[in-house]
């Protein structure tokens, strides 16, 4: 048995040079092993692969992503690239997908690699106090620190703050919380806000583009700066860029992407 891959690459953008966040993607028209999905991801190594499986009567396909070491709960980048994969694939360009209590839809256009996601916005759910271990290990004043359903976000002084930080990652493992998003108002005016996602307990330490991290940080955003509409930029090593918008507890992500592999695994 084999299966067909691409490795897509998403929030990419030429002119910044930011190289976005890669998925493997691999489509099955039947259910596999848990264990089989978590040994390809293993075997791909790459930030997520995804997984998507044929539609039910609903025309909604079932969507899973695996990190190398881990099953991933919520993956936006990973939704961005079966997005990019199926309208490659079908000729189509309108997506949903499932997974546990998230359904998220998109478009894609195989033409230019364009595409756009929307899902449930993770608003804050409360201010909470700042640990020492939170501060000791990015290195740099934190002006506040929220939780959300998701990874907590940590309002940062400065974008330049934000760039430079080292994270000292065996200090912030000493805390339960899995990631951080990390956050400050741009200062260059072409963005709303800068980020950067750290999550400490699993072997990648820093995501490069991340879907999830802005499901919390556009609401979040959105409501500091008074906007709907806002355009974000990753400060990762491969940078990201995001244009984004909070509408009706939804988040939607546009951006534009890259196929950059494709091949076939054999089972």
């Amino acid at each position: 048995m084999s299966l067909k891959y691409a490795l897509i690459s998403v929030f990419i953008d030429s002119p910044t040079g930011a190289l976005g966040n890669i998925s493997a993607v691999i489509f099955s028209e039947d259910a596999l092993p848990e264990s089989t999905m978590q040994g390809i991801a293993a075997d791909m190594n790459q930030p997520a692969t995804t997984f998507i499986f044929a539609p039910g009567e609903e025309g909604v396909h079932p969507v899973r992503w695996f990190a190398p070491d881990s099953e991933i709960g919520l993956c936006g980048h990973g939704s961005a690239a079966a997005c990019v994969y199926l309208a490659e694939r079908q000729g189509s360009d309108t997506f949903s997908f499932r997974a546990g209590r998230n359904t998220i839809s998109g478009k894609a256009s195989a033409e230019d690699g364009s595409f756009e996601i929307s899902f449930d916005a993770l608003p804050v759910t409360r201010e909470i106090s700042v640990p020492e271990a939170l501060t000791a290990g990015l290195g740099i004043k934190v002006r506040g620190h929220y939780a959300t359903g998701n990874k907590n976000i940590v309002l940062a002084e400065s974008a330049e703050d934000v760039r430079n930080m080292r994270p000292k990652f065996h200090v912030l493992r000493t805390l339960d919380h899995f990631g951080y998003a990390v956050t400050a108002e741009s200062e260059d005016e072409q963005y709303d806000f800068v980020s950067r996602t750290l999550v400490p307990h699993v072997g990648q330490l820093e995501d490069h583009a991340t879907g999830s991290s802005h499901a919390a940080l556009v609401p979040f955003w959105a409501d500091r700066l008074g906007k709907e509409r806002l355009t974000a930029r990753q400060l990762s090593p491969r940078g990201g860029f995001f244009r984004c918008r909070a509408h009706g507890g939804r988040v939607s992500l546009a951006g534009n992407s890259k196929v950059i592999a494709t091949g076939s695994i054999l089972l």
